[in-house]
């Protein structure tokens, strides 16, 4: 499966269906399941494990209107991954990479 490492909070915003955009500085091509893996820094509860899957359905320049549920200021280049269908699964261990990634599931 895709995987996407995010820092913490806000991949446990992202588990909790509370930011349903992820922004970043490049866009994706990709749409479909996508796991979303907590970094390992900084260190607070469930550093480095998956904590959901979520669907990427539409990629664009964020806008202001974006702040809200990317719990983010718009940035210089960023970009708004939109999120749905988000659902928590039971956490395992996940060494993150820059970029997309592929998780084997267990």
């Amino acid at each position: 499966m895709k995987a996407l490492s995010i820092k913490q909070s806000w991949a446990n915003l992202i588990a909790e269906g509370e930011k349903t955009i992820e922004t970043r500085k490049w866009a994706t091509d990709y749409r479909g399941s996508i796991l979303i893996v907590s970094s390992r820094s900084p260190k607070i509860d469930l550093a480095g494990f998956a904590l959901a899957i979520a669907d990427v359905v539409y990629c664009r320049p964020m806008t202001l209107q974006d702040e809200t549920t990317a719990h983010c200021r718009v940035y210089p280049n960023a970009y708004a991954w939109v999120l749905q269908n988000i659902r928590k699964i039971q956490p395992f261990a996940v060494r993150g990479k820059l970029g997309l990634y592929d998780v084997e599931m267990p």
